[in-house]
């Protein structure tokens, strides 16, 4: 990705991404090396002068092609064969720890690989996404150091949490050591960062896991006006969300209540209609339900994610099953993953 200086913030991503394509992941923000781009409202916007550095728009996901990507993070580009990405293996696996499945979404995954790596001090804290106080069901970025921290920010968000800036927030406290957790638009902002390179990021990154995603939702449209104001739900009685061909709402009284997906399309966030990637195929790891119960699908992508599954199976912390006994699963993968970049073609 070569450097090309001379054009500023509003030169490039103002004026091509900002208006209708931008995902609001926050990597310009993050990455601008004069601070002088602030997050507003899921866009970037300039707060101070720009030096032309041109930094942002190399990493901004909708201002140029991921060309180079794949070869530059796994040493090869995908076969025709791989519908959802460059890959070592598929599985179904699951945590073995009771507090973890207590609050996970699916197979807890992602929080014990985070939790066996602080622990064992791989890591020194994770950039997640956690849920605002003031405002029930909303995301926020968190960046945890803690277990406590990670199991309070365990499960998926529906609508859109800039997880980048929790990443920001562990380098300005000093650590060397992180993990990321994120939605495949993030990932792919890290990896552009990488291929800078911008240090602070590229070394420090230890581990990458992406989470599947077909299209994130705005909090005002899915969670004040669909689960507020048309189904006359308090949104601080909900306790978790799940979509899985339908919308299931399980309440902190115990109930469980459905609702059809086609209502929510409405409230898909625009900036989703510009991804062509549904299983986060640039991460370490990829996650995902995709219609399992109780079980995550993993997609295990580069050497470090396997390293880092590997040790935390060996240690007992993980259950697994092929990948054949759960071939809707994978069907369902490849099928989304295809229909997600038929979009872009």
């Amino acid at each position: 990705m070569p450097h090309v200086y001379g054009r500023g913030f509003n030169e490039t991503i103002a004026k091509v991404v900002c208006s209708a394509k931008c995902t609001g992941c926050a990597a310009c923000v993050v990455a601008c090396p004069l601070n002088c781009l602030r997050y507003e409202i899921e866009n970037p916007v300039l707060s101070g002068k720009c030096s032309n550095c041109e930094i942002c728009s190399h990493v901004c996901t909708r201002y140029s092609s991921a060309q180079g990507l794949e070869k530059t993070f796994f040493g090869r580009e995908r076969r025709p064969d791989e519908k959802f990405g460059v890959y070592q293996k598929t599985l179904v696996a699951k945590s073995t720890d009771k507090h973890i499945l207590k609050v996970c979404q699916d197979g807890g995954v992602a929080t014990t690989l985070l939790t066996f790596a602080l622990k064992n001090n791989i890591i020194e804290g994770a950039a997640v996404s956690g849920i605002n106080k003031k405002k029930p069901l909303q995301p926020l970025p968190v960046f945890a150091t803690t277990t406590k921290q990670l199991l309070e920010s365990a499960g998926t968000r529906y609508c859109y949490s800039p997880n980048l800036l929790a990443l920001k927030e562990g380098i300005k406290q000093g650590k060397k050591a992180m993990a990321f957790v994120g939605t495949p638009c993030q990932i792919e902002a890290l990896r552009r960062m990488q291929m800078i390179p911008l240090k602070n990021y590229a070394e420090r990154l230890k581990l990458t896991i992406g989470l599947m995603c077909s299209e994130c939702y705005s909090y005002e449209g899915l969670v004040e006006d669909y689960i507020g104001r048309k189904l006359q739900i308090n949104p601080a009685d909900v306790d978790k969300i799940q979509i899985k061909a339908k919308l299931i709402l399980t309440m902190k009284s115990g109930n469980v209540k459905e609702y059809l997906l086609r209502d929510l399309h409405q409230y898909a966030r625009n900036a989703c209609k510009e991804c062509a990637d549904f299983s986060a195929e640039l991460a370490d790891i990829s996650l995902g339900g995709l219609g399992l119960i109780g079980w995550s699908l993993v997609v295990v992508r580069t050497e470090t994610g396997k390293e880092f599954f590997e040790k935390a199976l060996a240690a007992g912390l993980l259950e697994t099953k092929p990948i054949e006994e759960a071939k809707h699963s994978l069907e369902l993968l490849i099928k989304l993953s295809t229909h997600k970049q038929s979009r872009m073609s």
